[in-house]
């Protein structure tokens, strides 16, 4: 009896993991599944919820700008339609994720969130609607700064990333420190989509170390200031 009572314990907590994981999947999706279901359904709410910099910088064909970063994010978001399905997107991920469970918590049934937001979109050459017309810097550009006779340390960042704003004060200690080290470029990957995309940064924050202009070291994510000393220095 207590052995069967075991057993049907665990089918239980399968079952339940499994479908935990089945609304994951059918809500949270991949940037190329996210076009998909986004051509496939009917009656689309399609928010960005990124700031207005970023959305001017490109977004999606028929996207609203909603910034989760606002204060009247869920003021704007009652004028959505609770009946019909809603599709969010941010930069990376992050805000995205919180703003499909705000409109959840607020009552919207069919929430669809892209995993890896707009990098992953790029980097997937899907389609996107331009409206800054600024090109950010060039691969050649980019190419030209890391001719140095010091190690070129590249850090792609932004201001919405909170990894990126963690590490942002010992990369600028670093930079006033040691120059005679390192050479520290940040490049913002807002402003620098094309390069981004040519370089394969999808995500952030990236750190790229070059010397002698190879690529020697590379890190996605949070990193201590200590290990990027020890790389910088071996």
């Amino acid at each position: 009896m207590y052995k069967n009572l075991i057993v049907v314990f665990f089918l239980i907590l399968l079952t339940g993991c499994g479908k935990a994981q089945n609304n994951k999947s059918e809500s949270s999706l991949p940037a190329i599944e996210f076009s998909k279901k986004l051509g496939q359904t009917k009656d689309v709410q399609l928010v960005d919820v990124r700031t207005p910099g970023e959305f001017r910088n490109g977004h999606l064909k028929n996207a609203m700008n909603i910034d989760w970063s606002a204060d009247d994010f869920n003021e704007k978001s009652k004028a959505l339609d609770k009946s019909k399905p809603v599709f969010v997107y941010c930069m990376s991920g992050p805000r995205s994720m919180a703003a499909a469970a705000k409109l959840k918590e607020m009552g919207f049934k069919n929430v669809y969130e892209m995993q890896g937001g707009m990098m992953k979109w790029r980097n997937a050459s899907l389609p996107e609607v331009k409206v800054s017309h600024s090109a950010g810097m060039s691969l050649a550009q980019y190419n030209e700064m890391l001719k140095s006779s010091t190690p070129v340390l590249v850090d792609f960042y932004a201001e919405w990333c909170a990894p990126c704003k963690k590490m942002e004060p010992y990369l600028k200690k670093m930079a006033a420190e040691m120059p005679e080290k390192v050479k520290i470029i940040r490049i913002k990957a807002d402003e620098n989509t094309e390069l981004c995309k040519e370089l394969n940064v999808s995500a952030l924050p990236v750190l790229k170390l070059y010397k002698n202009d190879i690529v020697v070291w590379d890190n996605l994510g949070f990193v201590t200031e200590e290990e990027v000393k020890k790389q910088i220095l071996k």
